[in-house]
């Protein structure tokens, strides 16, 4: 099944690209690296805010990680051209979780988004993965993701 045929059958429409909130670009290709910036939850078009372990559990932190990777998927189409089959392999994300100095569940928030990628790239969406507790993260956002992919 294609990428294409995946988002389909799991009802995911893709975002446009978002304009960054501060002095960055929304990714930089190098070779046939692309380094995408953090994207932080959003929900309702609003900064997801919370922190995990006082008024977020891990179950709406994944939440938040899985409506990131949607966001991540729609930029990281625009730099594959508006072809997503370019992508030859998720590389790897680093996903910083607003959470509080007992919170231990990083690894499992990070889940979220990690998941829906395997699901729509299939083993093209592996990759490897660091998951950070901080204690904030812009706009009070409850996560921010950043990824690196290869496109052919």
């Amino acid at each position: 099944m294609s990428v294409y045929d995946q988002l389909k059958a799991l009802n995911i429409e893709l975002p446009p690209l978002a304009i960054p909130a501060a002095a960055y670009v929304p990714y930089v290709q190098s070779g046939k690296q692309v380094f995408l910036s953090g994207h932080i939850a959003r929900k309702d078009g609003k900064p997801w805010a919370g922190k995990l372990g006082l008024d977020m559990q891990t179950a709406e932190g994944q939440s938040a990680a899985r409506a990131i990777a949607i966001d991540l998927m729609g930029t990281l189409q625009h730099a594959a051209g508006g072809d997503l089959s370019r992508v030859r392999r998720i590389v790897k994300l680093m996903c910083l979780v607003n959470s509080t100095q007992d919170f231990t569940e990083q690894h499992l928030v990070a889940n979220g988004c990690s998941e829906l990628l395997g699901q729509v790239f299939g083993e093209r969406g592996t990759h490897a993965r660091s998951a950070f507790g901080v204690a904030q993260n812009p706009m009070g956002a409850c996560v921010e993701i950043d990824l690196v992919a290869e496109l052919d």
